[in-house]
């Protein structure tokens, strides 16, 4: 309050409202009427002030990092107000989804996170994991799709995915596939492909994508499930092959490779990437960061971006997440049980 005594404007008008022949009762009344006009609007003053923070639940380097950064640089300047990235990475994304239940539902918190710490999550990880997708989050906005791929090192002979299915069958070695964190999606969809093939996949969890991509370019490893979009660069490289994506159809970015469904192999593995809230944050907040999100996210600058790394822009409310949450989760939830996964795997 001394701060506003002492603000320029407040004294000039005071004092050239006042006159020579006002008491200092009546300084005193111009004084806090002056504070009471600033006090009646604290959302002007204070929203900008306020730093959101987004949290991801994963290292810089892979294309969520780069989707959440594009997303906070358009909607800081939307909200006109500072947004700010911070990586919590651990736990293949369980640590920033833990840091988000347990903020402060004042809405300087969002979560952007992956479909398996939501959908898959509570099904391979059961009692260890300390979240509820639906209990402890506010869906806000669903941000973008993403295809999954199965890689090979480009000294491996197959450039086919029966090719390589044929040459796991005559040595195991090759069957060993990385993936950015054991129990994500690729995790998960490498112990599906395996069993639809008929072959052992052994799954080497590296911690992050970045290692993953280093050890796959390396020669470390001979084959990997990625997110298409994080090993874009490395195939175009030479280092590595894509044989077949997991989307219900050919990535828009990569038309021409193909689907596992297209080769005879019925399953899909495509994911997405969206925005939560820590549950209680009141309705207003959500619909104002959401309306944020999707006019971001449909700004025609970013969906180029997002276009040329392989992620699909969507764009859809609080509503259509929640439906689509509820979808994917009781859709995994019997795949993964059939399949006897388990997070140690």
């Amino acid at each position: 309050m001394h701060r506003l005594l002492n603000r320029p404007h407040l004294r000039n008008a005071a004092q050239s409202s006042c006159g020579a022949g006002c008491t200092t009762r009546s300084q005193v009344l111009i004084y806090a009427l002056a504070i009471l006009a600033l006090l009646l609007q604290p959302t002007q003053l204070w929203a900008q002030e306020k730093t959101l923070r987004i949290v991801l639940g994963y290292p810089p380097g892979a294309s969520s990092d780069t989707l959440t950064r594009l997303l906070a640089d358009r909607m800081r300047v939307i909200l006109n107000q500072p947004v700010v990235v911070e990586n919590k990475p651990g736990a293949g994304g369980m640590v920033g989804n833990e840091a988000v239940k347990a903020a402060t539902p004042d809405g300087s918190t969002l979560l952007l996170t992956p479909v398996a710490t939501m959908a898959a999550f509570p099904h391979s990880h059961g009692a260890a994991l300390r979240y509820d997708p639906f209990r402890d989050f506010e869906p806000v906005a669903h941000v973008s799709h993403f295809q999954l791929a199965l890689l090979v090192h480009g000294d491996v002979p197959a450039r086919t995915v029966s090719e390589y299915v044929a040459i796991v069958k005559k040595d195991a070695r090759y069957g060993d596939y990385a993936s950015a964190a054991a129990g994500s999606l690729p995790h998960y969809f490498g112990v599906l492909f395996g069993r639809a093939a008929g072959i052992e996949m052994m799954h080497i969890p590296y911690k992050g994508t970045g290692p993953a991509l280093q050890a796959l370019a390396g020669g470390e490893i001979k084959a990997a499930m990625f997110v298409l979009a994080d090993a874009l660069t490395l195939v175009r490289s030479g280092k590595a092959r894509v044989l077949a994506v997991a989307g219900s159809q050919r990535a828009l970015l990569a038309p021409e490779y193909p689907t596992f469904k297209e080769l005879g192999y019925p399953i899909e593995g495509s994911g997405w990437y969206a925005l939560f809230a820590p549950a209680k944050t009141p309705r207003e907040i959500i619909e104002k960061q959401s309306k944020a999100a999707l006019e971001a996210i449909r700004h025609p600058e970013l969906r180029q971006r997002l276009d040329a790394m392989g992620l699909e822009p969507t764009g859809l409310g609080p509503s259509e997440l929640a439906t689509i949450l509820r979808t994917d989760y009781e859709k995994w939830g019997p795949v993964i049980r059939a399949s006897g996964f388990k997070p140690t795997q």
